[in-house]
């Protein structure tokens, strides 16, 4: 009796992809017809769309068996999102994150498949080349040097969530209660046997990405955070610094004064700007540690990861009905 082929997930989150769907959908599929010897399974993890994103992932999941629907009851974001998808698949590795609009180009995962079966519990994806422009790459750059740089764990330079993982790791993140789970470095921080794919990160075809400026820093500072208590160590470094040179300040112009006497009329602008400094850099403290703060805050509330709304395709457990037959 032949055992059956092994199964990979492909994670992809969603939001007002309507566009986009369909063609991930396709390139999945071409992908997996190269490599007949597995089955797989495409989960789409969707965050309350306000367009045509469900209806046309319910139309893919009523033609296609292998695909999966996650519908959130709002938008919780792409990280929360993601990281439930991957707690859901049910293959024996996952391609924790392909998104939509395959900027991280799925042709890539055969290669990724080829390490797994040698061995490795992790291939992970290095952005090597960036279709975008020089200011966002050298910002990417610099935040990964600096994530690196800080945090206790090796994370390797230019990777995202583009990563194929084995089962072993899922297991593994299954066991972390994290509120805003940043994932790549929570499977670095796992410690498996890992290696490198370089590829092109490639331009958006088509739409506009959902993550603006104001998500790609609120993700940045949760990885800085999540992973490392150095924000804090400088702060109080800084601090240390500046009462240091606050006394010796006070004591040069003590010693002035004895020596030369009063040297003038009090200096009230340098007491202004010297007030208001001060003030900032109070104020830049106090903002680091409220990040930890309401990081704790957060945690723990326990509040659920995300709510769903509903589920597509999904194998119902033995004597239940299975998950999303409307959508067929």
């Amino acid at each position: 009796m032949n055992a059956a082929p092994k199964c990979i997930s492909v994670i992809t989150p969603v939001y007002n992809e309507e566009e986009n769907v369909r063609d991930c959908h396709a390139a999945v599929a071409r992908v997996f017809a190269g490599l007949p010897q597995y089955d797989y399974e495409h989960i789409f993890c969707d965050n309350a769309s306000g367009d045509r994103t469900v209806a046309v992932l319910r139309e893919l999941a009523a033609s296609d068996a292998r695909v999966r629907v996650i519908v959130n009851a709002r938008n919780f974001g792409p990280s929360c999102s993601t990281f439930n998808g991957l707690m859901s698949a049910r293959g024996d590795a996952a391609v924790v994150l392909l998104p939509v609009d395959l900027q991280d180009p799925p042709e890539v995962i055969p290669e990724f498949v080829r390490h797994w079966e040698n061995g490795h519990e992790v291939a992970y994806g290095i952005r090597a080349n960036r279709e975008e422009g020089w200011t966002m790459r050298t910002v990417r750059g610099l935040y990964y040097r600096l994530v690196n740089y800080c945090a206790g764990i090796h994370i390797p330079l230019n990777v995202g969530d583009f990563q194929l993982i084995d089962r072993v790791v899922i297991e593994a993140l299954r066991a972390c209660d994290d509120y805003y789970p940043y994932i790549r470095g929570m499977i670095a921080s796992c410690g498996f046997r890992a290696v490198g794919v370089p590829y092109t990160w490639k331009a958006r075809r088509r739409g506009f990405s959902k993550n603006r400026l104001y998500h790609l820093i609120d993700q940045g500072l949760n990885g800085l955070i999540s992973f490392t208590n150095v924000p804090m160590r400088l702060c109080l470094l800084a601090g240390f610094v500046l009462a240091v040179l606050s006394l010796l300040y006070a004591f040069a112009t003590l010693i002035l004064n004895a020596i030369l006497g009063q040297l003038g009329a009090p200096g009230i602008p340098t007491l202004i700007v010297a007030i208001f400094f001060f003030a900032g850099i109070q104020l830049f403290f106090f903002g680091v540690l409220g990040e930890y703060i309401s990081a704790i805050h957060f945690q723990v509330r326990k509040r659920p990861l995300v709510v769903e709304r509903e589920r597509i395709n999904f194998p119902a457990p033995a004597g239940r009905p299975a998950e999303g037959d409307q959508a067929g």
